[in-house]
């Protein structure tokens, strides 16, 4: 019987027959509908991943004509963190331009949160300036809104991680609350200070990581952003496929946060103004490429279909969007995520 090769979510080249990919594509797509309560692939959409998992060659691609446009978090300190090699941002998001050929980046401080960016934001505004005045594509300024910063003995509130162990659940809410607050403040006060300098729009990246209160923090402060400097753009990028409910009783518009997916995340992301969202499906280890890049589609393509007139760019970074686990990510895994999300769910971008 003949074999495929093809990758585990750790990474791990592994070797499938087409009878086994078949079923890993469908329990991939089964997984999906019934945690999302969403309607699964079509035959037609199945076979199609099946096909792109099988496709001969290293690296596939795209149909001239569908290409879609790709966003970076984090991107103007990749060469340097990353790869070690030594090279200031604002020539980094140079080299993203001209020589990756990138339709936007972000630019960020090392410590990539916005309560430390508060206190050397004039700083970064002067550095964004000049990073602006060498590019020509949108450059974002991004951070994250990382509400853990906020809890002692670094920040002002309480750990409510610490709290709810001790049954304290009255401080522990209270506790997230402030932070949110907090965080709210500081991430609108980096974003006024760009767009003093011609930003051209906030990145807030790995939205709802502390669970609920983060994600609410992320939609009030895109909405005060939106307010005061209309001509932000906005980009939310989650940090999960599944927002946690760390607080549980934070609602947006209505609507509880606790326990949403991407295609309810979107709506809410795009109610609160922001212009692309960052849509997350974590990756499975454990489980086969097919499995995952199927579970992956299945949600998107809900996402994009719940999405009005905000952009949908699908994460596909390390540990998401179909891409393994591991340090050095393996083109052949990701040309294939690419290919399958752009083809079958029909979205904005990566």
């Amino acid at each position: 019987m003949e074999k495929y090769f093809t990758r585990m979510g750790d990474g791990r080249a592994v070797f499938m027959s087409l009878d086994e990919i078949k079923a890993d594509v469908q329990e991939g797509v089964d997984d999906a509908a019934k945690r999302g309560k969403i309607p699964p692939l079509t035959k037609s959409e199945i076979d199609h991943i099946v096909d792109i998992i099988t496709m001969d060659g290293v690296v596939v691609g795209v149909r001239q004509g569908d290409q879609v446009v790709g966003s970076t978090d984090q991107g103007s300190e990749t060469l340097d963190l990353v790869c070690g090699i030594p090279i200031d941002r604002i020539i980094q998001a140079q080299i993203y331009e001209r020589g990756f050929g990138l339709d936007s980046s972000d630019f960020g401080f090392t410590d990539y949160n916005f309560k430390a960016v508060k206190s050397v934001a004039s700083f970064e505004a002067s550095y964004m300036e000049k990073a602006l005045e060498g590019t020509v594509m949108p450059l974002l300024y991004g951070g994250m809104p990382n509400l853990g910063f906020y809890t002692k003995p670094d920040g002002p509130v309480e750990n409510w991680a610490e709290l709810l162990p001790l049954a304290k659940i009255d401080e522990a809410l209270a506790a997230q609350e402030q932070a949110v607050e907090m965080a709210v403040h500081d991430i609108v006060y980096v974003a006024e200070q760009m767009d003093a300098v011609g930003s051209d729009g906030i990145n807030l990246d790995t939205a709802g990581a502390a669970g609920d209160a983060d994600f609410l923090a992320t939609l009030m402060a895109t909405e005060e952003i939106k307010r005061r400097f209309p001509n932000q753009g906005v980009e939310i990028g989650m940090a999960g496929e599944f927002v946690l409910g760390m607080h549980g009783r934070l609602k947006y518009k209505g609507e509880r946060l606790a326990g949403l997916y991407p295609h309810k995340q979107v709506a809410l992301a795009e109610m609160a103004g922001a212009t692309v969202f960052g849509a997350v499906v974590n990756t499975n280890t454990s489980k086969s490429f097919p499995w995952n890049i199927a579970r992956v589609c299945t949600f998107i393509k809900e996402t994009v279909k719940e999405a009005g007139h905000i952009a949908v760019h699908a994460n596909v970074g390390m540990g998401v969007g179909g891409i393994p686990m591991c340090e050095v990510i393996p083109c052949d895994a990701v040309s294939r995520a690419d290919k399958a999300l752009i083809e079958i769910t029909r979205l904005d971008g990566l």
